[in-house]
């Protein structure tokens, strides 16, 4: 299990390093911001001294040089202690980052990668819409070439980073047909909606953001036009693995949490471990926790940059999304009073974990997608 999870010595330091690093100075914050639905920002600008938020770009370029295992490691060991902070990581990192440079031209990437490899500015990408979720073809928003300029306009909903971003990957139609721009704070028109409060993931931000005759240069447009939808779905199985990740870092911190708890906890003269009921918590929660990191890190070997596995990604967000709600709620259960009370994160995690039957694809799509993918192989 260790070479599945750890293929090689860096992947074993970068989890060494990003679990450390996520103990100590993740998971102090984590209670307040849940709270108080308050951004990170310093905290933010740790990943970026850390080398984490161009996990996936090459070294070349300012990256980590690293590949899709290592993404899934650290969105793993950030969701152990604060998927909300975690959350804004992948948005960042995964939407905007990944998406950006495999879809730049080297003169878009000298320009627009070194300030989001440190932190300074953070960003975002728009995709969903008040009336396309996951029917995301049916988006509504525009983009018309005005000379050396685009200009756009409509909305995004749902969108992470939405109140703090400074930069942003945009969904637009040109010309009927998608394609990817990036928009910048303080551009005319561009503003957004006030953060949405929300059940979980309340360390990261939310909101819906307009544009009203943004004028884009012609230099922010990604790639060609009409090549949006190879960038988004090229992405999507990297945020589909990402999101499974996560999950399993909740269901890992949730059933480190009810074992030490069965163990202390005495009922009757004996620990609560020593009761069928509480054991079948414990050992199905551990059961589903490792088939979903199994399942999540063998995927992982196979999504890169030039590799699709559209099924792959699917089923691994399928099958491990659900996982992290399940295992926290026996968390919840185990622990009885005290899983439900603020004292313990289990039920902040599993408020949070609820959102990855959603994010980055519903259960829904992930059954059609993979009924049809399979079929098309008969």
């Amino acid at each position: 299990m260790d070479f599945l999870l750890n293929p090689t010595p860096e992947h074993a330091m970068l989890r060494d390093n990003v679990a450390k690093f996520s103990k100590a100075e993740v998971a102090p914050q984590a209670r307040e911001t849940d709270i108080t639905m308050h951004f990170n920002k310093p905290l933010f600008k740790r990943l970026g001294d850390l080398g984490l938020l161009g996990i996936t770009i090459p070294a070349e370029d300012g990256g980590a040089g690293m590949d899709a295992t290592a993404a899934v490691i650290v969105h793993h060991e950030l969701s152990r202690h604060d998927p909300g902070f975690c959350l804004a990581y992948l948005a960042h990192s995964m939407l905007f980052v990944n998406n950006f440079y495999w879809a730049a031209s080297p003169e878009q990437r000298k320009v627009g990668l070194p300030r989001v490899l440190t932190g300074d500015v953070i960003a975002g990408m728009g995709m969903s819409e008040p009336g396309a979720g996951t029917d995301v073809l049916g988006m509504t928003t525009k983009a018309e070439k005005k000379g050396d300029k685009y200009v756009i306009n409509g909305s995004k909903i749902w969108i992470t980073n939405g109140t703090v971003g400074d930069v942003f990957l945009i969904y637009a139609k040109v010309e009927g047909k998608i394609t990817s721009f990036i928009v910048e704070r303080g551009m005319k028109g561009f503003t957004n909606g006030k953060e949405i409060d929300k059940l979980g993931m309340r360390g990261s931000q939310m909101c819906q953001l307009f544009f009203d005759n943004v004028e884009v240069p012609a230099f922010n447009l990604l790639g060609k036009e009409g090549k949006g939808v190879v960038h988004m779905m090229r992405n999507l199985e990297m945020e589909r693995l990402t999101l499974a990740a996560m999950s399993c870092g909740i269901a890992d911190e949730c059933v480190d949490r009810m074992l030490h708890y069965a163990k202390e906890r005495k009922a009757f003269g004996q620990s609560i471990n020593q009761f069928g009921q509480i054991q079948r918590y414990i050992a199905e929660g551990f059961a589903m926790t490792e088939a979903a990191k199994t399942l999540t890190y063998s995927v992982s070997r196979s999504v890169a940059p030039g590799v699709q596995n559209r099924v792959g990604s699917d089923a691994a967000k399928l099958f491990a999304a659900p996982v992290g709600k399940i295992v926290a709620d026996y968390a919840i259960q185990v622990m009885g009073g005290m899983g439900y009370s603020r004292d313990v994160p289990v039920e902040r995690l599993w408020r949070d974990a609820k959102l990855l039957e959603i994010g980055g694809g519903t259960l829904e799509a992930h059954h059609k997608n993979l009924v049809k993918d399979l079929t098309a192989t008969l």
